[in-house]
Protein backbone atom coordinates (compact mmCIF):
# COMPACT_ATOMS: atom_id res chain seq x y z
CA UNK A 1 0.00 0.00 0.00
CA UNK A 2 2.89 2.40 1.02
CA UNK A 3 5.59 3.57 -1.13
CA UNK A 4 9.24 2.83 0.58
CA UNK A 5 10.11 6.13 -0.26
CA UNK A 6 7.21 7.60 1.52
CA UNK A 7 8.42 10.01 4.48
CA UNK A 8 7.84 7.97 7.95
CA UNK A 9 5.58 10.78 9.27
CA UNK A 10 3.23 10.83 6.61
CA UNK A 11 2.53 7.34 6.75
CA UNK A 12 2.06 7.52 10.24
CA UNK A 13 -0.58 10.27 9.38
CA UNK A 14 -2.27 8.24 6.87
CA UNK A 15 -2.58 5.13 9.14
CA UNK A 16 -4.36 7.52 11.49
CA UNK A 17 -1.55 6.96 14.44
CA UNK A 18 -1.24 10.75 14.78
CA UNK A 19 -3.66 11.82 16.41
CA UNK A 20 -2.66 15.11 18.22
CA UNK A 21 -3.35 17.96 15.76
CA UNK A 22 0.53 19.54 14.74
CA UNK A 23 -0.62 22.73 15.02
CA UNK A 24 -2.28 23.01 18.09
CA UNK A 25 -0.01 24.58 20.48
CA UNK A 26 0.33 27.52 17.78
CA UNK A 27 -3.50 28.03 18.64
CA UNK A 28 -3.85 27.44 22.21
CA UNK A 29 -4.06 30.54 24.11
CA UNK A 30 -2.83 30.63 27.87
CA UNK A 31 -3.27 32.80 30.85
CA UNK A 32 -0.61 35.32 29.90
CA UNK A 33 -1.68 35.10 26.36
CA UNK A 34 -5.15 36.23 27.36
CA UNK A 35 -4.43 38.92 29.46
CA UNK A 36 -2.15 40.58 27.04
CA UNK A 37 -4.88 40.43 24.13
CA UNK A 38 -7.34 42.09 26.66
CA UNK A 39 -4.59 44.75 27.61
CA UNK A 40 -3.82 45.25 23.96
CA UNK A 41 -7.64 45.56 22.79
CA UNK A 42 -8.28 48.04 25.88
CA UNK A 43 -5.61 49.83 25.01
CA UNK A 44 -6.28 50.44 21.14
CA UNK A 45 -9.87 51.64 22.38
CA UNK A 46 -8.28 54.25 24.42
CA UNK A 47 -6.21 55.13 21.63
CA UNK A 48 -8.96 55.08 19.65
CA UNK A 49 -7.06 53.37 17.09
CA UNK A 50 -8.11 49.46 16.23
CA UNK A 51 -5.71 49.00 14.20
CA UNK A 52 -3.18 48.85 17.77
CA UNK A 53 -5.12 45.98 18.79
CA UNK A 54 -4.53 41.92 16.89
CA UNK A 55 -7.74 42.17 15.13
CA UNK A 56 -9.16 39.19 13.43
CA UNK A 57 -10.36 40.37 9.52
CA UNK A 58 -13.83 39.61 10.47
CA UNK A 59 -13.86 40.61 13.99
CA UNK A 60 -17.56 41.50 15.39
CA UNK A 61 -18.21 43.63 18.50
CA UNK A 62 -20.87 44.96 20.32
CA UNK A 63 -22.27 47.87 21.99
CA UNK A 64 -25.26 46.51 24.56
CA UNK A 65 -26.24 44.26 21.61
CA UNK A 66 -25.62 46.57 18.83
CA UNK A 67 -22.77 45.69 16.33
CA UNK A 68 -20.74 48.88 15.74
CA UNK A 69 -18.20 49.34 13.31
CA UNK A 70 -14.57 49.67 14.20
CA UNK A 71 -13.61 53.37 15.03
CA UNK A 72 -17.51 54.35 16.26
CA UNK A 73 -18.95 53.95 19.37
CA UNK A 74 -16.34 52.75 22.32
CA UNK A 75 -13.23 53.23 20.21
CA UNK A 76 -14.38 57.30 20.29
CA UNK A 77 -15.99 57.85 23.89
CA UNK A 78 -14.00 55.93 25.82
CA UNK A 79 -10.96 57.84 26.90
CA UNK A 80 -9.17 56.02 29.72
CA UNK A 81 -9.54 53.00 32.50
CA UNK A 82 -11.35 54.23 35.78
CA UNK A 83 -9.98 53.44 39.29
CA UNK A 84 -11.68 50.15 40.14
CA UNK A 85 -10.76 47.43 37.39
CA UNK A 86 -10.82 43.66 37.34
CA UNK A 87 -9.68 41.19 34.78
CA UNK A 88 -10.37 37.83 34.78
CA UNK A 89 -9.88 34.94 32.11
CA UNK A 90 -10.19 31.46 30.52
CA UNK A 91 -7.89 29.68 28.73
CA UNK A 92 -10.23 26.52 27.74
CA UNK A 93 -13.00 29.62 25.67
CA UNK A 94 -9.97 31.27 25.27
CA UNK A 95 -11.90 34.08 26.27
CA UNK A 96 -10.90 36.98 28.63
CA UNK A 97 -13.30 39.30 30.59
CA UNK A 98 -13.30 43.40 32.29
CA UNK A 99 -15.40 44.41 35.07
CA UNK A 100 -15.15 47.74 36.01
CA UNK A 101 -15.08 51.60 35.08
CA UNK A 102 -13.90 53.22 32.40
CA UNK A 103 -14.04 56.75 31.69
CA UNK A 104 -15.28 58.97 28.78
CA UNK A 105 -14.29 61.81 29.38
CA UNK A 106 -15.37 63.55 32.97
CA UNK A 107 -18.13 60.52 32.52
CA UNK A 108 -17.74 57.44 34.45
CA UNK A 109 -19.80 54.12 33.09
CA UNK A 110 -19.74 51.16 34.42
CA UNK A 111 -18.36 47.94 31.83
CA UNK A 112 -18.26 44.14 31.42
CA UNK A 113 -15.88 43.43 28.07
CA UNK A 114 -15.94 39.82 26.72
CA UNK A 115 -12.96 39.28 24.15
CA UNK A 116 -12.72 36.19 22.53
CA UNK A 117 -9.07 35.17 20.87
CA UNK A 118 -8.61 32.97 18.06
CA UNK A 119 -5.56 31.71 16.87
CA UNK A 120 -3.72 34.70 18.34
CA UNK A 121 -6.58 37.04 16.72
CA UNK A 122 -8.89 38.92 18.52
CA UNK A 123 -12.17 37.33 16.77
CA UNK A 124 -15.16 38.83 19.19
CA UNK A 125 -15.30 41.85 21.62
CA UNK A 126 -18.86 42.48 23.63
CA UNK A 127 -19.57 45.28 25.44
CA UNK A 128 -22.37 45.67 28.46
CA UNK A 129 -22.43 49.66 29.50
CA UNK A 130 -24.02 51.47 32.16
CA UNK A 131 -24.06 54.70 32.22
CA UNK A 132 -25.90 57.43 34.54
CA UNK A 133 -29.13 58.49 33.31
CA UNK A 134 -29.54 55.41 31.03
CA UNK A 135 -33.39 54.19 30.50
CA UNK A 136 -34.50 51.50 33.33
CA UNK A 137 -37.29 49.02 33.57
CA UNK A 138 -39.64 52.28 32.92
CA UNK A 139 -37.63 53.20 29.32
CA UNK A 140 -36.23 56.43 29.46
CA UNK A 141 -36.54 59.15 32.36
CA UNK A 142 -39.92 62.09 32.15
CA UNK A 143 -40.30 65.18 33.24
CA UNK A 144 -42.46 63.12 35.55
CA UNK A 145 -40.51 59.53 35.86
CA UNK A 146 -37.51 58.81 36.88
CA UNK A 147 -35.31 56.63 34.74
CA UNK A 148 -35.39 53.65 36.66
CA UNK A 149 -31.40 52.96 36.53
CA UNK A 150 -29.10 52.36 39.25
CA UNK A 151 -25.89 53.45 38.90
CA UNK A 152 -22.97 54.12 41.51
CA UNK A 153 -19.52 54.02 40.41
CA UNK A 154 -18.42 55.21 43.67
CA UNK A 155 -19.65 52.55 45.94
CA UNK A 156 -18.17 50.04 43.05
CA UNK A 157 -14.98 51.48 44.00
CA UNK A 158 -15.40 51.29 47.24
CA UNK A 159 -16.58 47.75 47.35
CA UNK A 160 -14.81 46.15 44.41
CA UNK A 161 -14.71 42.21 43.43
CA UNK A 162 -12.19 40.30 44.63
CA UNK A 163 -8.60 40.23 42.76
CA UNK A 164 -7.45 36.59 43.99
CA UNK A 165 -5.87 32.97 43.33
CA UNK A 166 -7.57 30.40 45.39
CA UNK A 167 -5.65 27.46 46.27
CA UNK A 168 -5.69 24.59 44.05
CA UNK A 169 -7.25 22.03 46.58
CA UNK A 170 -9.67 24.96 47.17
CA UNK A 171 -11.04 25.43 43.55
CA UNK A 172 -14.31 23.34 42.47
CA UNK A 173 -14.22 22.20 38.35
CA UNK A 174 -15.98 24.38 35.97
CA UNK A 175 -18.24 22.79 35.44
CA UNK A 176 -19.32 22.81 39.51
CA UNK A 177 -18.66 26.51 39.00
CA UNK A 178 -21.44 26.74 36.28
CA UNK A 179 -23.92 24.65 37.86
CA UNK A 180 -23.61 26.69 41.18
CA UNK A 181 -24.39 29.96 38.97
CA UNK A 182 -27.36 28.49 37.13
CA UNK A 183 -28.98 27.78 39.86
CA UNK A 184 -29.14 31.66 40.91
CA UNK A 185 -30.96 32.13 37.49
CA UNK A 186 -33.16 28.88 38.44
CA UNK A 187 -34.19 30.56 41.64
CA UNK A 188 -35.11 33.81 40.07
CA UNK A 189 -37.48 31.74 37.19
CA UNK A 190 -38.98 29.79 40.24
CA UNK A 191 -38.99 32.78 42.44
CA UNK A 192 -37.85 30.10 44.66
CA UNK A 193 -34.41 31.47 46.84
CA UNK A 194 -34.07 28.34 48.57
CA UNK A 195 -33.09 26.14 45.07
CA UNK A 196 -30.10 28.87 44.93
CA UNK A 197 -26.74 27.50 46.24
CA UNK A 198 -25.62 30.76 48.16
CA UNK A 199 -24.44 31.81 51.22
CA UNK A 200 -26.90 33.18 53.58
CA UNK A 201 -25.83 37.07 53.13
CA UNK A 202 -24.80 36.55 49.66
CA UNK A 203 -24.50 40.04 48.62
CA UNK A 204 -25.46 41.76 45.06
CA UNK A 205 -24.04 44.85 43.45
CA UNK A 206 -26.34 46.53 40.48
CA UNK A 207 -24.19 48.84 37.76
CA UNK A 208 -22.20 49.32 41.37
CA UNK A 209 -25.67 49.96 43.52
CA UNK A 210 -25.73 47.73 46.57
CA UNK A 211 -29.21 45.80 46.15
CA UNK A 212 -28.50 43.61 49.23
CA UNK A 213 -27.49 44.36 52.96
CA UNK A 214 -28.35 47.08 55.87
CA UNK A 215 -26.99 49.93 52.85
CA UNK A 216 -29.42 48.97 50.13
CA UNK A 217 -32.65 50.55 50.87
CA UNK A 218 -34.50 47.02 50.89
CA UNK A 219 -34.00 45.24 54.52
CA UNK A 220 -36.51 42.47 54.72
CA UNK A 221 -39.72 42.85 56.87
CA UNK A 222 -39.51 40.87 60.30
CA UNK A 223 -36.60 40.12 60.30
CA UNK A 224 -36.51 38.43 56.79
CA UNK A 225 -33.03 38.25 55.28
CA UNK A 226 -31.65 40.78 52.79
CA UNK A 227 -29.48 39.26 50.32
CA UNK A 228 -29.29 37.75 46.83
CA UNK A 229 -31.38 34.65 47.53
CA UNK A 230 -34.50 36.96 49.13
CA UNK A 231 -37.70 38.79 47.80
CA UNK A 232 -38.23 36.69 44.81
CA UNK A 233 -42.01 36.31 45.30
CA UNK A 234 -42.50 39.11 43.28
CA UNK A 235 -39.97 39.02 41.27
CA UNK A 236 -41.20 40.54 37.71
CA UNK A 237 -39.13 37.99 35.01
CA UNK A 238 -40.20 35.18 34.14
CA UNK A 239 -37.48 33.94 32.03
CA UNK A 240 -33.68 33.91 32.24
CA UNK A 241 -33.50 33.93 28.64
CA UNK A 242 -30.44 33.64 26.61
CA UNK A 243 -27.87 32.39 29.36
CA UNK A 244 -24.10 31.93 28.73
CA UNK A 245 -20.92 31.09 30.57
CA UNK A 246 -18.25 32.56 28.59
CA UNK A 247 -15.49 32.90 30.78
CA UNK A 248 -14.97 30.31 33.78
CA UNK A 249 -11.59 31.82 35.56
CA UNK A 250 -11.03 28.81 37.59
CA UNK A 251 -7.69 30.29 39.67
CA UNK A 252 -10.28 33.13 40.77
CA UNK A 253 -13.07 30.91 41.24
CA UNK A 254 -15.17 33.30 38.99
CA UNK A 255 -17.95 32.87 36.47
CA UNK A 256 -19.22 35.32 34.08
CA UNK A 257 -22.77 34.88 33.14
CA UNK A 258 -24.17 37.28 30.41
CA UNK A 259 -28.26 36.51 29.89
CA UNK A 260 -31.55 38.26 29.34
CA UNK A 261 -34.55 38.89 31.77
CA UNK A 262 -38.16 38.32 30.43
CA UNK A 263 -40.71 39.99 31.79
CA UNK A 264 -43.93 38.13 32.68
CA UNK A 265 -46.88 38.46 29.79
CA UNK A 266 -48.41 42.10 29.92
CA UNK A 267 -46.34 44.26 31.54
CA UNK A 268 -45.04 47.02 30.62
CA UNK A 269 -41.45 47.24 32.15
CA UNK A 270 -38.65 46.92 29.94
CA UNK A 271 -36.13 43.66 29.49
CA UNK A 272 -33.11 43.80 30.97
CA UNK A 273 -29.71 42.18 29.24
CA UNK A 274 -26.97 41.63 32.49
CA UNK A 275 -23.42 40.47 32.79
CA UNK A 276 -23.13 39.15 35.98
CA UNK A 277 -20.11 38.29 37.67
CA UNK A 278 -20.53 35.27 40.58
CA UNK A 279 -17.56 34.84 42.89
CA UNK A 280 -17.93 31.27 44.75
CA UNK A 281 -16.57 30.21 47.47
CA UNK A 282 -16.92 26.67 49.79
CA UNK A 283 -19.58 25.52 46.53
CA UNK A 284 -22.17 28.42 47.65
CA UNK A 285 -21.89 32.08 46.19
CA UNK A 286 -20.43 34.70 47.86
CA UNK A 287 -20.40 37.91 46.04
CA UNK A 288 -22.14 39.24 42.39
CA UNK A 289 -21.38 42.14 40.64
CA UNK A 290 -23.70 43.00 37.68
CA UNK A 291 -23.58 45.79 34.35
CA UNK A 292 -26.86 45.85 33.07
CA UNK A 293 -28.86 47.58 30.68
CA UNK A 294 -32.83 48.09 29.07
CA UNK A 295 -33.37 47.61 25.63
CA UNK A 296 -36.15 49.09 23.77
CA UNK A 297 -38.82 46.67 23.26
CA UNK A 298 -38.10 46.15 19.28
CA UNK A 299 -34.48 45.78 19.73
CA UNK A 300 -33.01 41.84 19.23
CA UNK A 301 -30.81 41.05 21.73
CA UNK A 302 -28.81 40.29 22.89
CA UNK A 303 -27.27 39.38 19.46
CA UNK A 304 -24.78 36.83 19.85
CA UNK A 305 -25.27 32.71 19.10
CA UNK A 306 -27.28 31.06 19.81
CA UNK A 307 -30.03 33.45 20.11
CA UNK A 308 -30.05 36.22 17.51
CA UNK A 309 -33.09 38.15 19.01
CA UNK A 310 -35.35 37.87 21.97
CA UNK A 311 -38.21 40.33 21.97
CA UNK A 312 -40.71 40.96 24.94
CA UNK A 313 -43.44 37.99 24.58
CA UNK A 314 -46.92 39.68 23.29
CA UNK A 315 -49.61 39.57 26.25
CA UNK A 316 -52.15 38.01 23.61
CA UNK A 317 -49.11 35.00 23.72
CA UNK A 318 -50.61 34.04 26.97
CA UNK A 319 -54.55 34.65 26.67
CA UNK A 320 -56.27 31.80 26.23
CA UNK A 321 -57.65 30.65 22.93
CA UNK A 322 -61.72 31.45 22.13
CA UNK A 323 -63.40 28.24 21.90
CA UNK A 324 -65.21 28.48 18.13
CA UNK A 325 -69.19 28.39 18.69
Amino acid sequence: MYNAAMPRLLQLLVCGMVSIPLFAAANDCDRVCLKTSLDQYLTAVIKHDPAAAPLFVGFRQTENSVVVRLGTGVWKSVTGLGKMQRRYLDPVSEQAGYFGIVEEGSNPAIVTVRVKVENRKITEAEWLIARDGDPGLNGPATATQRSGNVFDPNNLTANPPPERTVPKADRLSREALIAITNSYFDGLTTHDGSIILAHPGCNRLENGRGMTGAGSGRAGKGGEPNDCTSGLTNFSAALVAARRYPVVDEEAQAVLAIAVFVRRPGLATRRNVFSEWFFIDNAKIRTIYSAMFYPPPEQPVPNWPPYDGNWPIPASFAQPAQSKQ
